[in-house]
């Protein structure tokens, strides 16, 4: 068929037809490259080393299945897998869940919000290394969240306070808004948060110039989050549990960007109709929102999974701060099998390392697909 439909083509059509099959690939020519040689043909070459003991100066010998084997019989080793789980599970659901109330945040139609997008999205574009620093100074035993946690006990009845009056006021002027304008109005009205704040913030500071309320008398905490090995909930060594806010910190506004795309994405009309039927704001939330935003929240926790699962350069930063085995994680653990404080590089098990971090990610996008598949 093919043959004779050229039948009868001038040179011209010869030329049209060849340019229009080729410049696909003649645009995506730098992409492929740059995928076989730097990955595709180190992928292979760790491979190959996974199968082997290297040090980077000998003659790589083959030794079978034997890195794989003892991989499992080291305890760093299972202390990295465990940890790396740990990670990506936690850091990947409370940055989805983080980036979606963001994005709904970011989306409402008030004055200056481009302003505030900006600064949301700050800390993705900051350096992580100067990110991560900073991190370890606020971390201190004399640090910013002690200090922190030491006003948060102190003035703890005024902050009971102010939570207290903002729920009263913010349902209150609710119900105000509901009976006063034709059009119900939702529970994420901005108006319900800046009444609600400013009121107990008023409030709050008039009773404390009082002194309607005693300060706790507490002595100032002194939690050591770094050079530990405390576990958090029995499970999460403290060091990490550091390393997991600051990745959540400095991914959310990234994956925020994505949910604001498919918020604006989704037709207003679904909304109308919803509103016509008498829906509630909860109702359109659950059945119109977070359906339109199925492939979105693929999207989001795939790229999620994947960071996390790989997440090395924080921890790298951390360093000799924190005991190795509260913030090890397959990717450094890979790391520092090459370049060993030793001198002697294993090669094989940090390749066979690799291989399994590689296919732990492959497991993790499966079953996302299978769960989002519909």
């Amino acid at each position: 068929m093919f043959f004779r439909k050229m039948k009868g083509w001038k040179w011209e059509d010869y030329k049209s037809y060849f340019i229009e099959k080729t410049a696909p690939y003649v645009l995506l020519s730098p992409f492929l490259f740059t995928l076989v040689v730097f990955f595709g043909y180190a992928a292979v070459r760790t491979f190959y080393y996974s199968f082997t003991d290297y040090n980077l100066f000998d003659k790589p010998s083959f030794i079978g299945l034997q890195n794989y084997i003892m991989i499992f019989k080291q305890s760093n080793f299972l202390l990295a897998l465990r940890n790396s789980i740990v990670f990506s599970v936690i850091v990947t659901f409370v940055q989805t869940a983080g980036a979606l109330f963001l994005a709904l945040l970011m989306n409402q139609k008030i004055r200056g919000i481009r302003v505030f997008r900006t600064l949301y999205y700050m800390p993705s574009v900051t350096s992580s290394v100067v990110i991560t620093l900073i991190f370890l100074w606020m971390f201190q035993r004399q640090g910013v969240i002690n200090y922190l946690l030491t006003f948060f006990k102190t003035y703890s009845y005024y902050l009971l306070l102010f939570l207290g009056i903002f729920v009263v006021v913010y349902f209150a002027f609710y119900l105000f808004l509901q009976f006063s304008e034709e059009k119900t109005p939702s529970y994420g009205d901005s108006r319900l948060f800046v009444v609600g704040f400013f009121v107990s913030l008023v409030v709050t500071v008039g009773a404390g110039f009082l002194r309607l309320l005693p300060l706790v008398e507490t002595a100032p905490v002194d939690t050591i989050w770094i050079n530990t090995r405390e576990l958090l909930l029995g499970f999460i060594p403290r060091p990490l549990f550091a390393v997991m806010c600051l990745n959540i910190w400095t991914t959310i506004p990234t994956m925020s960007l994505l949910y604001l795309a498919g918020l604006q994405d989704i037709p207003q009309e679904l909304y109308e109709a919803a509103e016509v039927d008498g829906a509630t704001g909860v109702q359109k939330f659950w059945y119109i929102t977070l359906p339109q935003l199925s492939r979105v929240t693929f999207l989001v926790m795939t790229l999620g999974f994947i960071g996390t699962l790989q997440m090395f350069d924080q921890v790298a930063v951390i360093g000799n701060a924190a005991p190795l085995e509260s913030i090890i994680t397959l990717a450094y653990y890979v790391y520092t099998n090459v370049f060993s404080s030793s001198g002697v590089a294993n090669v094989g098990l940090a390749a066979a390392a690799a291989f399994i971090l590689g296919f732990l990610t492959l497991i993790v996008v499966f079953i996302q697909r299978r769960f989002y598949r519909d």
